[in-house]
């Protein structure tokens, strides 16, 4: 059983690490553990920027988007002298184990620390991206997913009035999971994501046959990684003559108050890690298989590349 173990969040902030970092430390506290707050991630490890945390350190902080903890990118880190002066840091406070909260750059920083040092390392999988393979759930996906879909119902609105085409870009470099669930669930017409090849002409061909039989406006939600809002809005204005425009959504996606399914879900993440660091148990990283926490593979989830479920891809095409 280890006795004193620290808690991080580390790359993009993504809403319910609040939710997940309190589990954390309270669940250390109630086993009997001491626990610490790392500040600003991988980057406040090698500052020295961490102290211990009581209960009230994480009072009133499950209803906040972000991190209280904070998060930084740190080019140090990824140089095994950087990861070596982090792991210094840590035995020098007697901490003997890690939870890291955050994506796939963040968990595969913690599985060098593991390989490289013995340290046991528990990851969560934090995200608005839902793109840690293993897991079909990461925190903070849902809240971003909800907040898309709010600009889509206010977007329809004024689209539907002009009878323009509006192009929605959200987040989603490598992984089109954002844009595809806000896109079904908000009806978009077209769901443009890196997964999946599209042809721009035939959908301009498309659209100017459904505006001719009277269609009064057309959605297109388009993950970043798929191409740029702004000239595949340019491109389509071009090609049918309709009244486009564009929309960014952009970093408001990764903020707001949680919603209760990654409150819930971060808690239940939270406690499960906090368990598992303390018993000893490493290179693991908590996630959700069919609604039932899971325990995956650290390795195994940094290194495969989940892939967008083709049932949704199949319903977007269907339901267009």
């Amino acid at each position: 059983m280890l006795k004193s173990i620290a808690v991080m969040t580390s790359g993009g902030d993504s809403p319910g690490m609040n939710a997940a970092a309190r589990a954390v430390v309270r669940t250390a506290l109630f086993v009997g553990a001491r626990v610490w707050g790392i500040n600003n991630g991988y980057h406040g490890l090698l500052e020295e920027d961490m102290f211990e945390m009581q209960s009230k350190n994480v009072g009133d902080i499950i209803q906040r988007g972000g991190t209280f903890l904070g998060t930084a990118r740190c080019k140090r880190w990824q140089t095994p002298e950087g990861r070596m002066q982090g792991y210094k840091n840590l035995v020098d406070r007697g901490i003997q184990g890690l939870v890291v909260i955050g994506g796939d750059g963040s968990l595969r920083g913690a599985q060098l620390l593991s390989q490289e040092t013995g340290i046991p390392i528990v990851g969560l999988p934090g995200t608005i991206d839902n793109d840690v393979w293993g897991s079909d759930y990461t925190i903070g996906c849902d809240t971003a997913a909800n907040t898309i879909i709010d600009a889509i119902n206010k977007l329809r609105d004024t689209a539907s009035a002009h009878r323009r085409v509006i192009v929605l870009e959200v987040m989603g470099r490598n992984s089109g999971w954002l844009a595809m669930v806000s896109g079904i669930s908000g009806g978009a017409e077209y769901i443009l994501v890196p997964e999946e090849e599209y042809d721009l002409d035939e959908i301009c061909t498309e659209m100017k046959i459904a505006y001719e039989a009277g269609k009064r406006y057309i959605l297109v939600v388009v993950a970043e990684g798929a191409g740029s809002g702004k000239e595949i809005g340019k491109a389509i204005s071009e090609k049918t003559g309709l009244d486009t425009r564009v929309s960014i959504l952009g970093y408001v996606q990764r903020g707001g108050s949680p919603t209760v399914i990654d409150r819930v879900k971060a808690s239940q993440l939270g406690e499960k890690a906090a368990l598992a660091i303390i018993s000893g148990l490493s290179d693991i990283v908590f996630g959700f298989n069919r609604g039932n926490v899971v325990s995956i593979n650290l390795h195994d989830a940094v290194t495969n590349k989940k892939k967008l479920d083709p049932e949704y891809i199949h319903l977007a095409k269907v339901l267009a």
